[in-house]
């Protein structure tokens, strides 16, 4: 635990040869991720649950729209996050946060967990078809045995299909690209890195006026139309302003830059997925374009410093996310995209 909270505290949690010179290069790639920090961050065993119940809501709204969370009042109807109608059938995600590892001690929380969400669907009126139990650690050689027989018997036995997401289930889907946002919050402790000295800007250009009439018929410019924005001009011009730098990275070729803008492009992609499908479930679509700008900005200077983005350009990533049907601003969007005619 010490020598966890001494590596929170250091900036080195979940890099490896931590204890080396800090000026020293590491290897690239995303982090190990060590669910133990849940508890380091929050003190306490309880809180580490609360903790890791949050990000497991969040993780699962990366890739699956409309999830929420059952406040408890005084229960919780067996239900940490679900996604469905609770009127009708329901996917239900359970947390138990088990460590360092999971054994036949904690047989009984699971079945527990199992049943009494059943016995709440039968009271309340809605039926679970997907129970995935969630948990930061890997089950021992007897627990494995016992889950994969206690699975099958209860999925045939409740017509239902559960599911498990280990350590390695999680870890996994906390590296996809869907997941990256959730991943940088939970994950990843960040550290600001001293810029060059004699780091050059990237300007941020002006648009042509005859440009700036030929991407009248662009698609974000069609997608931002649709949603009711009226004045265009700044959209035009963080369009413009990120698609050269695509283009310039492109050209170059340096793989670098190229991993770079892929990353910044899954995490852009990441703020708007999240934001859309919170204001889906809430209602509150009009609100998404600057929900997002707000996220974007906050997020800019976690995007990688080789690309020398300015937030126009941070913006206009997000703009090119819409142009190449990827994202879009209303409920619609794919329709519109499927639709639009490129000029």
């Amino acid at each position: 635990m010490n020598s966890t909270l001494n590596a929170v505290r250091s900036g080195c949690l979940g890099v490896r040869g931590c204890g080396l010179d800090s000026s020293m290069p590491v290897a690239a790639g995303v982090p190990p991720i060590h669910f133990g920090v849940h508890e380091v961050r929050t003190g306490s065993a309880d809180g580490a649950r609360a903790d890791f119940e949050q990000m497991l809501a969040q993780l699962a709204s990366a890739t699956n729209p409309n999830v929420r969370m059952i406040a408890v009042n005084p229960g919780d109807w067996g239900i940490d996050a679900f996604a469905g109608d609770l009127g009708g059938s329901i996917t239900v995600w359970q947390a138990k946060y088990f460590m360092p590892k999971t054994t036949t001690s904690q047989s009984q929380q699971i079945r527990e967990s199992l049943a009494n969400g059943l016995k709440a669907a039968a009271a309340n009126g809605h039926t679970i078809t997907l129970w995935i139990l969630c948990i930061p650690s890997s089950m021992d050689g007897p627990t494995t045995k016992w889950w994969d027989s206690w699975k099958k018997r209860k999925e045939k036995e409740h017509g239902l299909v559960i599911e498990l997401w280990d350590e390695t289930t999680l870890v996994k889907k906390l590296q996809s690209p869907e997941a990256d946002q959730v991943r940088r919050a939970y994950y990843e402790v960040f550290t600001a890195r001293a810029a060059p000295a004699q780091e050059q800007m990237r300007l941020v250009l002006d648009v042509e006026e005859n440009k700036a009439a030929a991407l009248d018929s662009a698609l974000f410019v069609r997608q931002m139309t649709e949603a009711g924005h009226v004045e265009l001009d700044s959209a035009k011009r963080q369009f413009f302003n990120a698609d050269l730098v695509a283009r310039e990275v492109a050209h170059k070729g340096v793989l670098a830059e190229v991993a770079a803008l892929s990353s910044a492009d899954a995490t852009l992609h990441g703020v708007w997925e999240m934001q859309f499908n919170e204001c889906s479930a809430e209602g509150t679509l009009p609100a998404l374009h600057g929900r997002v700008w707000r996220e974007v900005r906050s997020e800019h200077d976690k995007l990688p410093k080789v690309l020398r983005l300015e937030v126009t350009h941070s913006w206009g990533l997000v703009h090119r996310l819409v142009d190449n049907r990827r994202a879009g601003w209303v409920t619609h969007w794919r329709q519109i995209a499927s639709g639009h005619a490129d000029d």
